[in-house]
């Protein structure tokens, strides 16, 4: 393993908790065409992605389970650490896209695009409500 997988590996475990874990649900992408293809290689960008997963302790749950039986895990957020080293325009703004699947709407498309060399990539997420506060521990997108 190269040194550099080595550094992206670490930097995407740094403060990984017991109730995560490594996310790489990549969903394809319809073909791609670019306009700079012909000058730069199109790649895929690196990425250390998390599910933060736990229990609702809901009503139900409250009165069916408790900590020695506890109810089944639900995803709570996510968080996606996308790594474009070689961007040609470091000062372009990074675009993310969400979409339903048309044949599950319990799940949407989360597709992240950043500009030439790197194509754009797709996350296959559960389709749930976005917390934006810093303050919330759960979020779905950070």
């Amino acid at each position: 393993m190269a040194v550099e997988e080595m550094a992206l590996q670490k930097e995407a475990r740094k403060g990984m908790t017991t109730e995560e874990a490594e996310f790489s649900v990549e969903t394809k992408l319809d073909h791609q065409v670019f306009l700079w293809s012909d000058k730069y290689r199109p790649r895929k960008p690196r990425y250390g992605n998390r599910v933060h997963t736990g229990f609702e302790w809901n009503k139900y749950n409250q009165t069916h389970y408790d900590m020695d039986n506890p109810p089944p895990k639900i995803v709570q957020g996510y968080k996606f650490n996308i790594f474009y080293p070689d961007l040609i325009n470091k000062g372009s703004t990074k675009q993310y896209f969400l979409t339903a699947c048309g044949n599950n709407p319990e799940f949407a498309v989360l597709r992240f695009h950043a500009g030439p060399p790197y194509e754009g990539i797709a996350f296959k997420i559960v389709n749930r409500e976005w917390e934006y506060s810093y303050k919330s521990i759960p979020l779905p997108v950070s």
